[in-house]
This record gives structure tokens, sequence and C-alpha cells, in this order.
């Protein structure tokens, strides 16, 4: 099936970027909880995956709202306001969805043959959906609020760096090529043809009728392989794609200059900032780096103090995490 979303020179003038955590949540969730494929995020989902299962989070509020493929719910995805929102502010912007949009998103999901065997939209959380959607999307947005603490936050200062780093590439590329080369780039079901964004796909479809003027253009590292759009009217349309760079992403890093910062931070906070290249707890650091518990505890506290560290809960323990600041100092 193609689809095809008309631009007129107003529609060009305002299609933009931006980097939306929201989409990265449905995006990621779709693959931990219904992909057994999950190349290239083997590493990523190893890690993440029985986290998610011992908090429940594979079967509550988003388990009705994310089918494994096909239209998600509409409203997970609002209008990002600036090129690089917060996701406090996009579940903000949830909370605030209009019982109508709720309704009608809850019924294209039943219509929806997911291919699993089921009908989303109908279940008792659905149901809660309809008949209270306020309080519900409370709910909604405390459950993703726990799911980005585990799945997420402790990666996401190299996610975003990926997806940064793909915005300002295709910004320098309209600068020196214009829009349409870049809306040709996007994906190989994606091509401009004479002031039409066509799309080829058979679950993802654009239209000018459904949507406001102008587009949104998000990168994600989880929407691989595919593209997925949103078309809610007056919205400007979205369209999610696989940024570029995914490939790497979850390689391990090599720390290059550990010598030159140990002699600033000391031997054992410069052997945790390595071993932090995956997020782990305070007992797996103490193990793996040979020092004790309480000792790990104390250069953590003095690593977060200093901007060096996050520490993002997951059940009972506490995951420590490098910021982008750590990164760029074992890497210069």
């Amino acid at each position: 099936m193609e689809s095809g979303l008309s631009f007129s020179a107003a529609d060009l003038a305002q299609t933009r970027f931006a980097v939306s955590p929201m989409w990265e949540v449905v995006t990621s969730y779709r693959i931990l909880v219904r992909q057994p494929d999950t190349a290239p995020h083997r590493r990523w989902v190893a890690q993440v995956r029985p986290r998610i299962a011992r908090a429940g989070l594979d079967r509550g509020w988003l388990d009705a709202l994310v089918p494994g493929n096909g239209y998600l719910a509409d409203f997970l995805n609002p209008t990002p306001a600036g090129p690089f929102p917060t996701l406090e502010a996009e579940l903000d912007a949830i909370r605030r969805t209009p019982a109508e949009q709720v309704r009608n998103d809850l019924d294209m999901l039943a219509r929806e043959d997911t291919g699993d065997g089921e009908r989303r939209g109908a279940g008792a959380r659905s149901r809660v959906l309809r008949e209270a959607p306020e309080a519900a999307l409370r709910k909604v947005a405390d459950e993703i609020e726990a799911y980005w603490e585990i799945a997420l936050a402790p990666y996401w200062a190299r996610i975003r760096k990926v997806l940064e780093a793909d915005v300002f590439h295709r910004a320098r590329q309209v600068a020196e090529h214009g829009s349409a080369r870049v809306l040709s780039e996007l994906h190989e079901t994606v091509r401009w043809d004479d002031g039409t964004l066509r799309l080829v796909r058979r679950h993802c479809a654009l239209s000018r009728d459904q949507a406001g003027s102008g587009l949104l253009l998000i990168p994600s590292v989880f929407a691989w392989p595919r593209v997925l759009t949103r078309s809610v009217h007056p919205d400007p349309p979205q369209l999610a794609y696989p940024a570029r760079g995914i490939g790497t992403l979850w390689e391990p890093r090599t720390a290059g200059a550990t010598d030159a910062v140990a002699a600033v931070l000391g031997r054992s906070r410069t052997l945790l900032l390595a071993e932090l290249d995956t997020p782990s707890s305070t007992t797996r650091l103490a193990t793996h780096c040979g020092l004790s518990a309480a000792g790990v505890s104390q250069h953590l506290i003095a690593l977060r103090n200093a901007g060096l560290v996050t520490a993002h809960r997951s059940g009972r323990s506490v995951l420590y995490a490098r910021t982008a600041v750590a990164d760029q100092l074992l890497n210069p």
C-alpha cells in the first residue's frame, strides 16, 4: 500500500526535526515485549527484558496500548513543542489528552488485526480508559515513568547522542542540498516525488487530510527497520524513522584515556567509570572491580555529585550509569 503526503511551500517551511522520548518508549517497548528477533538491540534487550518482567511492566497499560505491529495509540506520541522535549513535558501532554481522542484511539486498536490472535482496545484497562480517561491517563503516565527509569534512563545519554547526531547531520544536509533530497534519504520506503512525500508501507500511512500543516521528522534508535507515522488533525503529521548510527550503539566502548583520568579522579573511581559502560548495581560493580560494596558506594556518591554518574531505581536495586560527560572523559 502506498500513501502520499502533499506539500505546499508553507508545509516545507514548517517541516522540522525533533527528538522525542515518547517515541523511544513505544518503539523500545514493542521490541522488548513483542519481538523475538531483537537485532541490532540484542545486548540492550538481554539486560533490560528481565528487569521489565520482574517489574510487571510487560503486562500493564503499555501492553494494552502498544500491539506487536500496526497501529499504536496516537495519544502516546503528542506533538513535541520543541526540538528536544523532556519526558516530563510529553507525559504532561499525555495526561491532558481529550477523552474523545482516547476513545477514538481505542476504537482504532479494536479494529486492528495485530497478528497475535488478540484484539487491543477491548480489555479491562481499555474499559477503564474509556470510562474514566482522566484518572486512567495518570496511571498510564506513572507506568511510563517506571518503564523509563528501568529501560531507557540508564542508557539515555548514549541514545540521545545518536539521535542528536542524526538531527544535526540531516539539518546540515537540508542547508547544503535542500529538503527534497533529505526527505528521499530518510528510509528505503520513503521517497520525494514532485511535491509529495510517498510512503510504501502496509501499516503506515500519511495523509494531509488527516493531519495539519508541516511535518515532524523524528529519528528513533528503536524504530528500525521500519518507519512509523502519526496523523491526527490538527497536529502536524509525524514520521519516526531509524536514526543513523544504531549499528554501533550498543558496542562496548573502550576507554582510551584512563591513565590521564585516573591521575585526576583516582584509579578506583576511573575503574568504576570504565565498568559502567553497562549500567550496573553496587553489588555487581564491587564484584567486578574487586572493591568493597561500601567503598563502591562512596565512590559512586562522589561521581554522581560531580555529574559523571546517574542513578536509576530498578525494583529493589539501583542501577548506575555513566553520563555523556563521563563518556567524553574516557573517550575524548
